[in-house]
């Protein structure tokens, strides 16, 4: 069971492998000058021979190739966890240049809790693969060869026995391989997909309490995890079979061995020390076979992990070089956009929009409209939409990444800021950035005066920044975008869920923007895009209606009853009470 693809994949742990073998096999040759040495020994002592005087020699050998074994065997352990330190690392490097290679869309075609798994716990399993498996695999072959060969100068019919059993063992490994194989495929499967539903439950688990759906989930959850349980109690029982056979193949044909050589030895065909010597090696022919058999297991694990890694590699990529993205003439224009995230249901249904550069434009409409999905796109994380969709004349399918992020800056109500300082989370956006500049950054967005009251931009953020409230992340990530100075920006709901007073002031800094940029705003609350150009009132995945603030409202359309519906909503308890 040797994976060619998954050998060259790297091609540095081969010499790891074969000083892996060769110090197992140094390890055998000492081993087996040690038995030597105490069947001679037991040969004298039940032969009532003087053995004092080769008592010294004896011991001076057993105790040299005991010193070679113990040396030979803390290598070889060395070795095995050199060559699979490589193919660890070079797989999840491989799996993240993957990544970077399919770009920001790469969820459509990959779920993150799969990537997690395979570059987590698929490259731990390649652990045993090549740090144990393939040096024993062909150590194993080399073994009994080197044994057979030893015994035949002492006994050919007990090495003939001992050589004709070995085989037995990779014979019942070779009848089990294809069952064992498609039942690890399917453990892997559920294994994955459990996983996929833990990491989901647990990222939401805030809102299922919330909700009180955590006992329903906590049911579905224990039904995937007893389907698990099953998948791996047969995994289990195949492997306790399996080493059941391989048990009564190697003892039985020791015992084979001894058989024919007390045999032997009664018919005056060996000596006495030939045939204690066949008695001690005997086993030896069969521990190598046997070790490998349970490595097979835990190798078929590793194989099974490793279809999925390829999987994930082999996803097809856009080998196309990208057209570079001007900063100059960044108009956005889309053209017949449509947009399916499953076949059957299709989002976006033949849109039209322009968002001229260096104008505000806005995209409004209840949720589920398809606003959101629209900014994706223009970000390319979604790149498998029909029509055009084009920046600065280049079509977003056909533009080069970098040069499309360096273009372009999203922020949302769910910007990721990173465990770090604060100073970390800005100089993402410019590296080389001074500390004044950072600071003048966090001054625009009012988030200076209480960063100094803190330990300044040495702050440290826990993770998600969940030591800040809700509106000072948004005025930290608005910072980062305003550092980025990109000639676009695309701010999605990034007012939403923060107090009026956090709201206000970043409203302010996009109006400011908007001036000088070419600023989209998708947001749910309509008081927030009053003063833009243009806006786009979406409904179902269609566009209703547009116009400016005021062209929306003479027409008494969906707008209109948008904007009646939340000023009645946000003015209700302000009016004033009759005496």
């Amino acid at each position: 069971m040797i994976n060619k693809r998954l050998l060259n994949m790297a091609p540095e742990s081969k010499k790891y492998i074969a000083g892996n073998v060769i110090l197992q096999w140094c390890a055998l040759a000492a081993n087996i000058v040690m038995m030597t040495a105490i069947a001679d020994f037991l040969a004298l002592l039940f032969g009532g021979a003087e053995f004092k005087a080769a008592l010294p020699g004896i011991s001076k050998a057993v105790i040299a190739a005991a010193a070679v074994r113990f040396i030979c065997t803390v290598c070889s352990s060395r070795m095995g966890y050199l060559s699979s330190r490589i193919v660890k690392k070079k797989v999840r490097s491989l799996i993240y240049d993957k990544l970077l290679r399919l770009g920001a869309d790469y969820k459509e075609k990959a779920r993150t809790s799969e990537v997690v798994q395979v570059a987590v716990e698929g490259a731990d399993q390649l652990e045993t693969y090549f740090g144990a498996y393939l040096p024993q695999l062909f150590y194993a072959m080399l073994a009994p060869l080197t044994l057979f060969i030893v015994l035949c100068f002492v006994n050919i019919p007990s090495a003939v026995i001992l050589a004709v059993c070995v085989p037995l063992i990779p014979i019942s490994i070779a009848a089990v391989q294809t069952w064992a194989k498609k039942l690890f495929s399917k453990y892997w499967g559920q294994y994955t997909e459990l996983g996929d539903t833990f990491l989901e439950n647990l990222q939401g688990l805030t809102t299922l309490k919330i909700y009180k759906a955590d006992e329903f989930k906590n049911i579905q959850m224990n039904e995937k995890a007893e389907e698990f349980r099953r998948i791996t109690m047969k995994v289990l029982i195949m492997q306790l079979n399996s080493i059941t056979i391989m048990d009564l193949i190697a003892y039985g044909g020791a015992a084979g061995g001894i058989i024919m050589a007390a045999n032997q030895f009664l018919n005056g065909n060996v000596t006495l020390e030939g045939c204690f010597l066949i008695i001690l090696l005997g086993a030896d022919f069969f521990i190598p076979m046997r070790q490998l058999g349970s490595f097979f297991h835990i190798a078929m694990n590793g194989m099974a992990a490793s279809g999925k890694i390829f999987n994930l590699l082999d996803i097809p990529e856009d080998n196309r070089a990208g057209k570079r993205v001007s900063a100059r003439g960044c108009s956005i224009e889309c053209k017949g956009l449509c947009f399916s995230y499953e076949a059957a249901r299709e989002i976006l249904h033949g849109i039209d929009m322009v968002f001229p550069e260096r104008r505000f434009t806005a995209i409004v409409g209840e949720s589920g409209s398809g606003k959101s999905t629209i900014a994706s796109i223009i970000m390319g994380r979604n790149k498998g939409y029909s029509g055009s969709v084009s920046i600065g004349g280049v079509e977003i399918r056909d533009a080069d990444e970098d040069s499309l992020f360096r273009t372009a800056t999203y922020v949302s109500h769910q910007s990721y800021l990173f465990k770090g300082t604060v100073r970390d989370n800005l100089k993402m956006a410019k590296p080389d950035a001074p500390d004044d500049e950072l600071w003048a950054m966090l001054a625009r967005v009012k988030l200076a005066d209480f960063l100094r009251s803190e330990q300044g931009l040495d702050t440290q953020l826990l993770e998600k920044a969940a030591n800040l409230s809700g509106g000072q992340c948004q005025r930290l990530a608005l910072a980062r975008a305003l550092l980025h100075d990109s000639p676009v920006y695309i701010f999605d709901e990034a007012t939403s869920n923060i107090d009026m007073e956090s709201e206000e002031d970043i409203m302010r800094e996009i109006r400011a923007l908007a001036k000088r940029k070419t600023v989209i705003l998708i947001s749910h609350r309509l008081a927030n895009v009053t003063d833009a150009g243009n806006i786009y009132v979406m409904d179902g995945g269609i566009i209703a209606e547009s116009g400016s603030h005021e062209e929306l409202l003479e027409k008494h359309g969906l707008y209109e009853k948008l904007w009646r519906t939340q000023s009645e909503l946000e003015n209700y308890g302000r009016r004033e009470t009759p005496a």
